[in-house]
């Protein structure tokens, strides 16, 4: 039995990845839920910045080295690369910064899509805003609806600026296996980020299992808010998520985010909060051992 508040554990409890050469903990932070309390990419109010920054450096305490963020977070007063670059510059040497380009938005949230010959300007937008002078990790942000279009144009560009070294590894988000595929083709991959978490569907499971065979890891974005989304987590949890939850006197999010740990060794977890002790909760669950029988009663 393990309870949140009974005793501090910190990032380690999950294990390690190597992304590349980078060695994370398999438990990260994901810099989206910083900017503002409500739903992202909403025209609610802006998160208190002193509270932002908190919560970056008590997730630096508790043993995250892996956090990822985008330009393209912001809210009218915050953004996370700006409130990551305040609150943890200078960088420690072993902090792993991924981020996210593709997408963008204007100043109004209004969102646009870049073509290749636009993503070095995207590139040097995090940059500027992280105080980098490259990125670890750049994931390429595809389109729900581009999911099978080609993407060797927009590859063939962030790999011609990882060869400039401004990039040092690639990534791939909101991918099908065909893309990856071709993605792998032009250039070296070492992550996808694709939504999952309980309740996925067998092409979300294959994907994962693929990514494990290849040596690339596999980092799951709404592994806590599922089909919340950007609204973060629904109103009520499955009777199952519950019962795990009581045997292990842990909350529903915590198994969560133990069951997508458990999906295999390359499986990264990159929640996100503004809220200390929900950071302090989601770490720990990097310390939850699910039964077989568990595994089994949440889903394959």
């Amino acid at each position: 039995m393990m309870t949140s508040s009974s005793e501090t554990i910190d990032a380690s409890a999950a294990g390690t990845w190597t992304l590349g050469d980078l060695t994370v903990n398999r438990i990260g932070f994901g810099a989206m839920r910083l900017t503002q309390p409500g739903p992202a990419f909403s025209k609610g109010p802006s998160g208190d910045r002193g509270r932002s920054m908190t919560v970056l450096r008590r997730a630096i305490e508790l043993g995250v080295n892996h956090i990822d963020t985008a330009a393209f977070y912001f809210s009218p007063l915050r953004s996370a690369n700006e409130l990551i670059n305040s609150a943890l510059a200078p960088y420690a040497d072993d902090l792993v910064i991924t981020t996210k380009v593709g997408p963008g938005r204007d100043p109004s949230g209004v969102w646009t899509w870049a073509t290749p010959a636009q993503l070095r300007g995207q590139v040097e937008e995090n940059l500027r805003q992280l105080g980098r002078d490259h990125l670890d990790v750049v994931n390429l942000r595809i389109a729900r609806s581009h999911r099978a279009e080609s993407v060797a144009d927009h590859i063939g560009a962030l790999a011609e600026l990882r060869e400039a070294g401004l990039i040092r590894h690639l990534g791939i988000s909101n991918t099908t296996a065909d893309q990856l595929a071709e993605a792998r083709s032009i250039a070296p991959v070492v992550c996808v980020q694709n939504r999952y978490g309980i309740g996925s569907t067998p092409e979300d499971q294959a994907l994962l299992r693929s990514c494990g065979e290849q040596g690339i890891a596999f980092v799951p974005f709404y592994a806590i808010a599922g089909a919340g989304g950007e609204a973060g987590t629904g109103e009520g949890e499955g009777d199952e998520v519950l019962a795990v939850a009581r045997n292990h006197g842990v909350t529903p999010a915590q198994v969560r985010l133990a069951w997508t740990l458990h999906q295999g060794p390359h499986v990264l977890a990159i929640p996100g909060t503004g809220n200390p002790d929900h950071l302090a909760e989601n770490i720990a669950a990097g310390a939850v051992r699910l039964t077989p029988d568990e595994l089994a009663l949440l889903g394959p």
